[in-house]
């Protein structure tokens, strides 16, 4: 009996540290879980010319931030490879003639008692000159979009008269967003490529006289197409009353280091579809890997999630597209999205 009484006495502390530790842990979830929440992106307002200010939106947030931080990110061209600003921590933004050829994004951290969390605004335009040539018609983009052949981007009409252009191609999704420049593609012709396949073209025309320069996206060119055909003994091989699946990438999103894609595809035969994802940024060896999925309805949504690479995971801007394949080996368009890591 006395030995019971013992082992009761040490059991109860113990209880008591367990459950003040599952209270705690509760708390710690419950303080993590009210900390503001970004719904709705930060805007930057006013023109993105030397001299002008700009002015950043808070965006919108849930859990009841009670302040707000600001800062200023220094971007390239098509808003990758962003640096801080020195001092440049306000809600506004006196745009600078360092800023001239570069585009800016803002920063938002919202505060609450329980924490803070921060979200980034896209991408301004590029920053022109305070006496840059103004633009009244925009530059077109002409040629044929397949892989082989040559696109051409015209100068556009500007006053004054401008004395010299510059050029930079980017490759945009098949929906036109989301252009990222073409490294050494700087001239008023390109050549289309293999990576452009089921992307959109655009070009950059930066228009600069004595005064100082400015720059304006062209329209972009129809979805590249690939030139390659399958042939047997010389023959086009074809499936005959069979069609093409088709995809939509919907979502892309981190958690913590994995990644989820949502999509949905629709093909005219039921059964098992193949979705390849490919892992994509620049300046890292790209990465495929394949999905099964079964329809049992023309058209389903799906999610699939995974751990990217190491060198996917680090600053920088991370493009995932999506390709369907049937079990005829019909291809569907790719399509993607991107995620920018800070």
């Amino acid at each position: 009996m006395r030995k019971h009484r013992i082992g009761l006495r040490r059991l109860v502390p113990l209880a008591v540290m367990i459950v003040a530790c599952g209270v705690a842990g509760t708390v710690a979830f419950a303080r993590s879980a009210a900390t503001p929440q970004n719904t709705a992106l930060p805007q930057v307002s006013g023109t993105a010319k030397d001299g002008q200010t700009l002015t950043a939106s808070n965006g919108t947030w849930s859990n009841t931030p009670t302040s707000y931080a600001y800062k200023w990110r220094r971007c390239a061209s098509d808003g990758t490879a962003c640096g801080d600003i020195t001092g440049a921590t306000k809600q506004t933004y006196t745009v600078v003639t360092a800023d001239v050829g570069r585009t800016l994004r803002v920063v938002v951290t919202a505060t609450n008692a329980d924490g803070n969390a921060s979200a980034t605004s896209v991408a301004t335009d590029v920053v022109d000159s305070k006496s840059g040539p103004t633009n009244s018609v925009k530059p077109a983009v002409t040629g044929t979009a397949t892989v082989g052949q040559e696109l051409r981007v015209s100068q556009g009409t500007w006053s004054p008269t401008p004395s010299s252009y510059g050029y930079q191609w980017q490759r945009c999704t098949s929906t036109g967003t989301d252009c990222i420049n073409v490294a050494g593609a700087t001239s008023s012709v390109y050549g289309v490529r293999s990576a452009d396949v089921d992307h959109r073209m655009r070009a950059l025309v930066t228009a600069r006289t004595s005064a100082g320069q400015s720059t304006v996206a062209s329209t972009a060119s129809s979805v590249v197409l690939d030139n390659s055909t399958t042939t047997t003994n010389s023959t086009t091989t074809t499936v005959q009353g069979n069609k093409a699946p088709t995809i939509t990438f919907i979502s892309l999103k981190r958690v913590g280091v994995r990644v989820f894609a949502r999509f949905r595809v629709c093909d005219d035969g039921l059964g098992r579809i193949t979705v390849i994802e490919r892992d994509n940024k620049a300046k890292a060896l790209s990465s495929q890997r394949r999905f099964r999925i079964t329809r049992t309805a023309s058209c389903g949504t799906y999610t699939r999630s995974w751990i990217p690479a190491p060198r996917f995971r680090t600053k920088g801007r991370y493009v995932v597209t999506l390709r369907a394949v049937d079990t005829s080996n019909a291809l569907s368009r790719i399509v993607s999205r991107s995620l920018v890591k800070r």
